[in-house]
């Protein structure tokens, strides 16, 4: 699991969780995923070729939601700190995540995910 760790300054700061953010006008939640993992982890703008989408995960907040696109990719994966909202970027064993202080949303949403990966 590829888990960000987030700069003090921002909302939940010093917490452990997954590259994401809102997306943009006329984005689906897939390419806006794609795409902030690509800004904040450097993750490459993989086509649909690269990836597998294994499932989404969506919290509805009452006028918006929260859609977290669990994913493999089929190749190798090199990961980069590209912007200032991460202090680090880790590969993490699943059995390991929750050792890690995470960030609220994410631990949360955790054990469904974790069943999803290892299923």
């Amino acid at each position: 699991m590829l888990l960000q760790h987030r700069v003090s300054w921002s909302a939940h700061g010093g917490t452990w969780g997954i590259p994401g953010g809102a997306i943009d006008a006329g984005e689906t939640p897939l390419t806006g995923a794609i795409r902030e993992c690509h800004e904040e982890a450097g993750v490459p703008q993989l086509d649909g070729s690269d990836i597998r989408i294994i499932h989404t995960h969506v919290i509805d907040m009452e006028g918006w939601s929260y859609t977290t696109v669990v994913a493999r990719t089929l190749a190798h994966l090199e990961e980069y700190i590209n912007d200032i909202e991460s202090v680090e970027l880790r590969w993490v064993p699943l059995s390991e995540v929750t050792e890690y202080p995470l960030h609220p949303g994410f631990a949360a949403a955790w054990p469904k995910l974790r069943g999803v990966l290892e299923g």
